[in-house]
Protein backbone atom coordinates (compact mmCIF):
# COMPACT_ATOMS: atom_id res chain seq x y z
CA UNK A 1 0.00 0.00 0.00
CA UNK A 2 1.12 3.31 -1.02
CA UNK A 3 2.09 6.38 1.37
CA UNK A 4 2.35 9.89 1.74
CA UNK A 5 4.69 9.94 4.63
CA UNK A 6 3.01 8.28 7.49
CA UNK A 7 -0.73 8.14 5.74
CA UNK A 8 -1.79 5.03 4.37
CA UNK A 9 -3.55 6.32 0.86
CA UNK A 10 -6.75 4.04 -0.08
CA UNK A 11 -6.57 1.45 -3.42
CA UNK A 12 -8.20 4.37 -5.45
CA UNK A 13 -5.31 7.05 -5.25
CA UNK A 14 -3.28 3.97 -7.79
CA UNK A 15 -6.16 3.99 -9.85
CA UNK A 16 -5.33 6.51 -12.82
CA UNK A 17 -9.02 7.19 -13.66
CA UNK A 18 -10.23 8.75 -10.11
CA UNK A 19 -7.61 11.41 -11.17
CA UNK A 20 -9.94 12.32 -13.79
CA UNK A 21 -13.42 13.95 -13.03
CA UNK A 22 -15.64 10.77 -14.22
CA UNK A 23 -19.13 11.79 -16.60
CA UNK A 24 -20.91 8.65 -15.51
CA UNK A 25 -23.46 10.57 -12.64
CA UNK A 26 -23.23 6.77 -10.83
CA UNK A 27 -19.18 6.45 -10.65
CA UNK A 28 -18.90 10.36 -10.24
CA UNK A 29 -20.71 10.24 -7.29
CA UNK A 30 -18.37 7.13 -5.74
CA UNK A 31 -15.42 9.22 -7.01
CA UNK A 32 -16.48 12.33 -4.76
CA UNK A 33 -17.22 10.18 -2.14
CA UNK A 34 -14.04 9.10 -1.88
CA UNK A 35 -11.85 11.82 -2.53
CA UNK A 36 -14.28 13.70 0.23
CA UNK A 37 -12.99 10.83 2.64
CA UNK A 38 -9.57 11.06 1.84
CA UNK A 39 -8.93 14.43 2.06
CA UNK A 40 -11.31 14.72 5.29
CA UNK A 41 -8.68 12.22 6.53
CA UNK A 42 -5.48 13.54 5.35
CA UNK A 43 -6.03 16.74 6.80
CA UNK A 44 -7.25 15.65 10.19
CA UNK A 45 -3.82 13.24 10.58
CA UNK A 46 -1.69 15.84 9.13
CA UNK A 47 -3.48 18.78 10.84
CA UNK A 48 -4.17 20.77 8.07
CA UNK A 49 -6.88 23.28 8.20
CA UNK A 50 -6.35 24.77 4.64
CA UNK A 51 -5.84 24.02 1.13
CA UNK A 52 -5.03 25.97 -2.30
CA UNK A 53 -6.92 25.29 -5.47
CA UNK A 54 -3.62 26.32 -7.01
CA UNK A 55 -1.11 24.85 -3.76
CA UNK A 56 0.84 22.04 -4.73
CA UNK A 57 -1.06 19.50 -2.42
CA UNK A 58 0.08 16.30 -1.65
CA UNK A 59 -3.29 14.97 -2.66
CA UNK A 60 -3.78 15.97 -5.88
CA UNK A 61 -1.15 14.35 -7.72
CA UNK A 62 0.37 10.96 -8.07
CA UNK A 63 3.85 10.58 -9.32
CA UNK A 64 3.66 6.75 -8.83
CA UNK A 65 1.12 6.47 -11.79
CA UNK A 66 2.31 10.31 -13.46
CA UNK A 67 -1.62 11.93 -12.57
CA UNK A 68 -2.85 14.66 -11.32
CA UNK A 69 -6.05 16.16 -10.19
CA UNK A 70 -6.70 19.32 -12.81
CA UNK A 71 -8.17 22.67 -11.33
CA UNK A 72 -12.22 21.90 -12.62
CA UNK A 73 -11.40 18.39 -9.71
CA UNK A 74 -9.84 20.40 -7.43
CA UNK A 75 -12.79 22.13 -7.29
CA UNK A 76 -15.40 19.91 -8.01
CA UNK A 77 -13.94 17.88 -4.74
CA UNK A 78 -13.54 20.91 -2.41
CA UNK A 79 -17.10 22.11 -3.31
CA UNK A 80 -18.67 18.86 -2.50
CA UNK A 81 -17.01 19.53 1.02
CA UNK A 82 -18.50 22.92 1.15
CA UNK A 83 -22.09 21.74 0.46
CA UNK A 84 -21.81 19.44 2.96
CA UNK A 85 -20.69 21.95 5.63
CA UNK A 86 -17.19 20.03 6.09
CA UNK A 87 -15.17 23.06 4.23
CA UNK A 88 -15.86 26.81 3.16
CA UNK A 89 -14.42 28.78 0.46
CA UNK A 90 -12.54 32.00 2.34
CA UNK A 91 -12.52 34.06 -0.87
CA UNK A 92 -14.80 34.58 -3.49
CA UNK A 93 -12.95 33.42 -6.45
CA UNK A 94 -12.53 29.45 -4.86
CA UNK A 95 -9.13 29.45 -4.37
CA UNK A 96 -8.33 28.44 -1.02
CA UNK A 97 -10.54 26.34 1.46
CA UNK A 98 -10.84 25.94 5.20
CA UNK A 99 -10.99 22.13 5.63
CA UNK A 100 -13.42 20.95 8.61
CA UNK A 101 -12.64 17.94 9.63
CA UNK A 102 -14.94 18.48 12.95
CA UNK A 103 -17.53 21.15 11.79
CA UNK A 104 -17.87 24.07 14.01
CA UNK A 105 -20.50 23.28 16.46
CA UNK A 106 -18.20 20.06 17.04
CA UNK A 107 -15.07 21.92 17.81
CA UNK A 108 -17.01 23.75 20.08
CA UNK A 109 -18.24 20.73 21.95
CA UNK A 110 -14.47 19.61 22.17
CA UNK A 111 -13.33 22.88 23.75
CA UNK A 112 -16.16 22.27 26.43
CA UNK A 113 -14.30 18.69 27.37
CA UNK A 114 -11.16 20.29 26.94
CA UNK A 115 -12.50 22.58 29.61
CA UNK A 116 -14.13 19.99 31.62
CA UNK A 117 -10.90 17.28 31.29
CA UNK A 118 -8.68 19.97 32.56
CA UNK A 119 -10.68 21.57 34.95
CA UNK A 120 -10.92 25.59 33.37
CA UNK A 121 -13.97 26.22 34.15
CA UNK A 122 -14.17 29.78 35.72
CA UNK A 123 -10.33 30.40 34.68
CA UNK A 124 -9.56 33.08 31.71
CA UNK A 125 -7.15 31.81 29.08
CA UNK A 126 -5.66 33.45 26.15
CA UNK A 127 -6.77 32.22 23.11
CA UNK A 128 -3.07 31.09 22.04
CA UNK A 129 -2.80 29.20 25.62
CA UNK A 130 -5.80 26.95 24.04
CA UNK A 131 -3.77 26.85 20.86
CA UNK A 132 -0.08 26.47 21.53
CA UNK A 133 -0.57 26.29 25.11
CA UNK A 134 0.71 23.12 27.80
CA UNK A 135 -2.42 21.95 28.34
CA UNK A 136 -3.71 21.31 24.92
CA UNK A 137 -0.27 19.13 23.81
CA UNK A 138 -1.43 15.79 23.03
CA UNK A 139 -4.94 17.16 21.71
CA UNK A 140 -6.88 17.97 18.94
CA UNK A 141 -7.14 21.60 20.16
CA UNK A 142 -3.15 21.99 19.46
CA UNK A 143 -2.41 23.81 16.70
CA UNK A 144 -6.04 24.54 15.59
CA UNK A 145 -6.78 27.18 13.45
CA UNK A 146 -7.35 30.58 14.96
CA UNK A 147 -10.18 30.82 12.57
CA UNK A 148 -11.92 28.00 13.51
CA UNK A 149 -11.41 28.51 16.79
CA UNK A 150 -12.33 31.65 17.33
CA UNK A 151 -15.70 30.84 15.52
CA UNK A 152 -16.50 27.84 17.65
CA UNK A 153 -15.78 30.51 20.99
CA UNK A 154 -18.14 32.69 19.30
CA UNK A 155 -20.88 29.45 19.65
CA UNK A 156 -19.93 28.61 22.94
CA UNK A 157 -20.13 32.71 23.90
CA UNK A 158 -23.44 32.38 22.64
CA UNK A 159 -25.21 30.19 24.42
CA UNK A 160 -23.25 31.48 27.76
CA UNK A 161 -20.40 29.08 28.16
CA UNK A 162 -17.96 31.51 27.44
CA UNK A 163 -17.35 35.08 27.36
CA UNK A 164 -14.16 35.96 24.92
CA UNK A 165 -12.29 39.61 26.16
CA UNK A 166 -10.54 41.35 23.26
CA UNK A 167 -7.14 42.47 24.23
CA UNK A 168 -4.27 44.71 23.16
CA UNK A 169 -3.33 42.10 19.76
CA UNK A 170 -4.34 38.92 19.12
CA UNK A 171 -2.09 37.25 21.29
CA UNK A 172 -3.40 38.62 24.37
CA UNK A 173 -7.05 37.75 23.52
CA UNK A 174 -8.91 36.05 26.75
CA UNK A 175 -11.84 33.73 26.85
CA UNK A 176 -13.35 32.64 30.55
CA UNK A 177 -15.16 29.66 30.51
CA UNK A 178 -18.27 29.54 32.56
CA UNK A 179 -19.22 25.63 31.69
Amino acid sequence: MQKLGDFKLPQFFNYTPYFTLQPVRDTREKQLQLWKELILDYCKTQKIYTIGLEENFPLFSNPVIERSLNNEARETFLSALVSEGRAEWLDKGHKKCLILWHRIQDWAEIILQFVKDYGLEDGVMTIEDIRLGIESRGTELHGVDRTILNRALKILESKGKAAIFKGTSTDDEGVKFSV
